[in-house]
This record gives structure tokens, C-alpha cells and sequence, in this order.
């Protein structure tokens, strides 16, 4: 440990410039991974700069370097693919569950009991800038002025008020959402839910070619705005038991944490699959259950489960060797993708973290800073940990649990009248003949909220649409009603205005307005 913070300090000491002399010694910043190795391994000590090391030590959670710094020794250690494609097999049957045989069991008398053993965590951390907002996406308006957190703590606060419970919220943030977060939470003092938050970590990104971190200093501002990077939603379970809140709840006498992604508008609470989870006997108790659902084209990108060397494991299109990467996206093979609502043992991660044996795939994940400058930051994912939990376990749920909003297109689907709102949780209307979600394709000039709240005076009417592919100049006046397929294409230089009350079924719009059944 010793021997790397000195070697930490020593990189450290070179991003300053080019070129660096220790003990009449010049060396250049060309360390190859293999190199950088050999210099962690090393047991001599090196000299460095007193300063820069209490900088370090100052500006730098110890917790937040001992992370970094095992994350990026694996990184370096790490040979070939995570995975040696002809070890996959299909996960054996009992261990993916189809979700109607675990509600087939009813529910017992106390649901109560159950409730108060839950601790509901939303992952927080995103900004809303792929949606054109700044600030946390979590804050963006998605339903009757509902933002993603109002609808959070009104699910909750239903659940808490139906059969008198405390389930507590607690929100994994980052150093980009917590500030503007925490000053929101103000407005649910008065609601009948604990909110708790805490930080993941802050890591350094790394030059592409050099290996070292592209930092000049510990600051957030200026150059240094965009050299820093939350870790990826793994970092949950080093971060919540740093925290001290894991503990803190298990004295309490929480038992299970429900996980999922804020954006993620079906991941409410299921009282179904609780149930299933605190209804095992002590010695054969579950400690991670991932939610999958079945792919569909849409889907081929997400990750599955297999069984790999006796273990239910998370595979990502990530660790896909390229020759197999069209038969990881096959239907037929592969059929269930991960939701990310997950339910995982709280005494089981405190277990795991003082054990270090929470070993989670690396996941290299290229960027390109504003400068140019290529660089990678190394990221893990929370469901990769299933691996690494006794009696760990998939359900199948049904597709309604994920309803996730990552772009415009999705925010169209759950602001029409498809969905219905009660008590912060959207529901398929029982208006809709087809339980599938029709597949909405909005063009550039919708990808900014703001923009695409200017091109709708009202929301169209959706109820009997299957397909809707927009694309251009277009706005829609009030009370526009689309069925079946409908595409409309205004070209470069050409507007359309779809005019107020106007009904498309089968239908192409083009640039001049022509209407032609489809």
C-alpha cells in the first residue's frame, strides 16, 4: 500500500510536464500498461513532493483513492477477454423464475413486516444533458409537472401511508447531482418518507495513451472540469458502506435494498417479489434477485444472464469478443436482458465489502475530452455483482417494470394518454387494446426538452399508435390523434404544422403536406 501511494505521488509529480528529473535520472511520460505494472509491484520507496502528497491526502478521500487505486491495479493486471465464450451456458431453469409463479403465492397478512425490512435506493447520479437540461436528470418534469424524484417519493409515501410502514429513500448521487439534489430535498420535508443520500466516488480520467491521469491538480474548475468521473453504478456498494449509512440501516433493522435506475419509471415497489425474498428460510435466504425481461429488438445491446463456471452471471455486450457480439444480440439465444432493478442482501454487501471480495468486471469505457484529448475512465456496473452473492437469483417480470426515459422519444410515450398516474406510479392504460409500448422514433430538432415541449400544444392522443417515426421541421397542434403507422418527413428547408384535431392512421406526411395511406 505504501509503495503505491509513493508510486501515486510519483505519477503524480509528472503530469506537470513532459519531462521530470529524479535522483539525476530523466524520464519521459511514455509508460507502457505493462511498465506502470512493474513500477506498482515495486517495494522501494520514491522521492515526491511533500506537497503534492498532502494535497493528495487532503483534497481526496483515502476511501475514494483506495478505490481508484485497486480498480486501476486490476485494470493493469487484467489479460485478454473477462470471459471465454465457450465456457457460456444457459442459466439453468430454476434459476431465472418467471415472475407469474413467484405472485401465484399470494401475499401473506403482513405485508407490513415485510416493508419495514426494505430500503428503497435510486441511482442519482446522471446529468440531464443528453435531454438538453442541465443539472440532475432526476429533476426533469415528466408528468404533470412530475419530476422523476416527485414520483419516487410519492411511491413511496403511498406505500408508507397504505399499510403504516417507513420505508426509507435513499439516493446514490454524484459530484454532479448532489448540490442541486440536496436542495430540492427541502420540498418533501413534510412528506411522510426518510430521505437519505450519499456520494459515489470521484475518480481521475486517464490518458489513453500514457496511462496516467490527466489532472494538473485535486480542483473541479477550470481545465480540470472534465478530468473527473463517477466510477459507474458498481461503485454503489464500496460507496454505501464508506458511507456508514449500510450500517446505520441494518441496525435499524433493514434487511434488503430495492435498486434501480431514477429514470427507470416501472421500478416500483413489488410487494410479490419482497415477499419471495424475505419468506426464504435462514439458511437457503436469497441475496441478490436481478429483474429481466424479454429482449426484443429494441433490446439487443442489453446485458443477460448465463451461467459461467457454476455461477449465475451478469454478461455485457462489453465483454463480448467481436466474433460473437451478432450472436450475443440474437433473441433466440439470448432472450432476457437486465432491467437494473435489483434487490440485494444489506448484511450480505457489509459481508462482501469486509471480505474485499466484491470482485466486479472492469468496464474501459473511451471518452474524448472537449480538447481532443482521448482519454478512459474505468467504470464497473452494480449487476455484475450477482455473481458474488449466495442463492442469487433472476425473475422474468413483465415489461411494464421497465419503462426507462433516456431520451425524448420515451418522455412522448409517458406523457401521453397511454399511461395513467395514480400515487407516483404509471400504469398502461386499460383504454390500450395491446400491452406493447408502441416504438416512437423522434428526429434531431426533438432531442432538447425545452424544444420538444415547443413543437406539441398538446400531446397526441396515442392510445392506438404502433409505430411513429417524426423527422424534421414538424410541430402538432391540439388534439392530433395517431393510429397504427405514421411517419412524418419534412425535408431540410420544409416545416409542418400538423394541424389542431387532426387524425393520422396509416399514414405518411411528406414535405409538401401530401398525405398517402401507408
Amino acid at each position: 500500500m505504501a509503495c503505491f501511494w509513493k508510486q501515486f505521488v510519483y505519477f503524480s509529480s509528472l503530469w506537470k510536464s513532459n519531462v521530470k528529473c529524479y535522483s539525476s535520472v530523466t524520464i519521459t511520460l511514455t509508460f507502457s500498461k505493462t511498465f506502470i505494472l512493474q513500477m506498482l509491484q515495486c517495494s522501494h520507496s520514491v522521492a515526491a513532493s511533500r506537497e503534492l502528497f498532502k494535497n493528495i491526502v487532503f483534497q481526496l478521500s483515502r476511501k475514494d483513492f483506495d478505490g481508484f487505486k485497486k480498480l486501476f491495479h486490476r485494470f493493469l493486471q487484467v489479460k485478454g477477454p473477462s470471459v471465454e465464450w465457450i465456457k457460456i451456458q444457459r442459466p439453468p431453469e430454476d434459476s431465472i423464475q418467471p415472475y407469474d409463479k413467484i405472485a401465484a403465492r399470494g401475499l401473506p397478512d403482513n405485508v407490513a413486516d415485510s416493508l419495514n425490512k426494505l430500503v428503497v435506493v435510486k441511482l442519482n447520479g446522471g446529468l440531464g444533458t443528453s435531454m438538453g437540461c442541465k443539472g440532475p436528470k432526476s429533476l426533469i418534469s415528466v408528468r404533470n409537472e412530475n419530476t422523476f424524484l416527485d414520483l419516487t417519493v410519492q411511491q413511496i409515501e403511498h406505500l408508507n401511508k397504505t399499510y403504516n410502514t417507513d420505508v426509507p429513500l435513499v439516493l446514490m448521487n454524484s459530484f454532479n447531482t448532489d448540490e442541486d439534489t440536496k436542495k430540492i430535498l427541502q420540498k418533501y420535508t413534510h412528506h411522510r418518507v426518510k430521505i437519505h443520500t450519499f456520494n459515489q466516488s470521484r475518480y481521475p480520467r486517464i490518458n489513453k495513451e500514457s496511462l496516467l491521469p490527466v489532472a494538473t491538480n485535486m480542483g473541479m474548475t477550470g481545465q480540470n472540469a472534465d478530468v473527473w468521473y463517477p466510477p459507474g453504478h458498481g461503485d454503489i456498494y464500496a460507496s454505501f458502506y464508506n458511507s456508514g449509512l449500510l450500517d446505520q440501516l441494518i441496525a435499524q433493522g433493514k434487511e434488503y435494498i430495492f435498486v434501480s435506475n431514477i429514470d427507470n419509471l416501472g421500478a416500483t415497489v413489488d410487494l410479490h417479489i419482497l415477499h419471495h425474498l424475505v419468506s426464504q428460510p435462514n439458511g437457503k435466504r436469497c441475496e441478490f434477485i436481478m429483474e429481466v425481461t424479454d429482449k426484443t429488438r429494441a433490446d439487443v445491446k442489453g446485458g443477460t444472464l448465463i451461467q459461467y463456471e457454476g455461477k449465475l452471471r451478469l454478461l455485457e455486450i462489453a465483454q463480448v469478443p467481436k466474433a460473437h457480439v451478432d450472436e450475443f444480440k440474437s433473441v433466440t439465444k439470448f432472450k432476457i436482458f437486465n432491467t437494473n432493478n435489483l434487490w440485494i442482501s444489506l448484511a450480505a454487501i457489509k459481508r462482501l465489502q469486509e471480505q474485499s471480495a466484491m470482485d466486479l468486471e472492469i468496464i474501459v469505457n473511451p471518452k474524448t475530452l472537449d480538447g481532443g484529448q482521448n482519454v478512459i475512465q474505468l467504470e464497473t456496473a452494480v449487476g455484475a455483482a450477482i455473481k458474488c452473492f449466495d442463492n442469487a437469483l433472476g425473475i422474468n417480470v413483465p415489461r411494464s417494470r421497465f419503462l426507462p426515459v433516456k431520451t425524448t422519444s420515451d418522455l412522448l410515450l409517458v406523457m401521453s394518454n397511454l399511461y395513467s398516474l395514480e400515487a407516483g406510479s404509471l400504469t398502461m392504460s386499460h383504454k390500450r387494446e395491446f400491452p406493447t409500448t408502441p416504438h416512437v422514433k423522434l428526429g434531431s430538432s426533438f432531442t432538447k426538452v425545452q424544444e420538444y415541449l415547443t413543437r406539441f400544444e398538446s400531446i397526441p392522443d396515442m392510445l392506438e399508435l404502433d409505430h411513429l417515426t417524426v423527422s424534421g421541421d414538424v410541430t402538432f397542434g391540439k388534439h392530433v390523434s395517431l393510429k397504427g403507422t405514421v411517419i412524418i418527413i419534412a425535408n431540410h428547408g420544409d416545416r409542418i404544422d400538423i394541424p389542431a384535431g387532426s387524425m393520422l392512421e396509416n399514414k405518411i406526411v411528406s414535405g409538401n403536406l401530401r398525405i398517402l395511406d401507408h
